[in-house]
């Protein structure tokens, strides 16, 4: 079973999203039997690199909303964070482009780190208040999961990996993809949104039946157990 995950590391239900998924997969039969992949999909593509406006002032003009809203809004995601083992800090968060932290995924990608590199990116935005489109920070970020900080600087300096971020944005597009998290299932059945725990375990036990059906061998009879099981007896004319 193959489970693609499109996320963007601005993204708040994402990274609770990617936790829920995680322990309903902890609880799944099959778990070692699936592979899993973070896709890359940019919430505000055209947003700056360095943006001092605060978390809650960017959420109020999103939404026409009072900045006390916002707050509250706020607010009670980090409860929802916090009900799945996360912290958030929406008052310290940097505001910024994630296009680079999606490159650098898929260069961690070709060491085998794409899942680690995914998730220290999370927890460096949404936790450590870290500024993810600064390229020392990701540099350092890359160090920190064992890769070879130089050449993960080497890297970001150049146009690598853009061609792999903007093949998965094109996917989402033509999987009509248009908010995340979003679950692709062996590329034919999706789950959208920070689905709750019970709802991914769920999907995932109805999906791997289906692709999965018993198939019968040996002869069938109308008596009700000539083949070793017993069945109800069927009326005849």
């Amino acid at each position: 079973m193959k489970i693609e995950v499109w996320s963007d590391f601005a993204c708040p239900f994402c990274y609770i999203g990617k936790r829920r998924f995680e322990a309903a997969l902890e609880r799944f039969e099959h778990k070692n039997e699936v592979e899993v992949v973070f896709r890359s999909f940019e919430l505000a593509p055209d947003a700056p690199r360095d943006n001092e406006e605060s978390m809650h002032s960017i959420l109020a003009s999103k939404y026409g909303m009072t900045i006390e809203k916002a707050k509250a809004m706020n607010a009670n995601m980090t409860e929802q964070a916090k009900a799945v083992g996360l912290t958030y800090h929406f008052d310290t968060m940097k505001p910024t482009n994630t296009f680079d932290a999606h490159r650098l995924t898929h260069w961690a990608g070709e060491s085998g780190k794409r899942y680690d590199m995914t998730e220290r990116l999370f927890k460096a935005y949404f936790t450590d208040s870290e500024h993810l489109g600064d390229r020392d920070t990701l540099t350092r970020l890359a160090g920190e999961i064992g890769l070879d900080a130089k050449a993960a600087a080497d890297m970001l300096a150049s146009d690598a990996y853009t061609a792999d971020v903007r093949e998965d944005e094109s996917q989402s597009s033509k999987l009509g993809i248009s908010g995340v998290p979003f679950f692709v299932v062996n590329q034919k059945y999706g789950i959208s949104g920070a689905q709750p725990e019970d709802v991914f375990v769920d999907a995932l036990e109805n999906i791997w039946k289906e692709d999965h059906p018993l198939t019968m061998v040996g002869g069938s009879d109308d008596l009700a157990c000539q083949d070793g099981s017993c069945a109800l007896p069927t009326d005849k004319e």
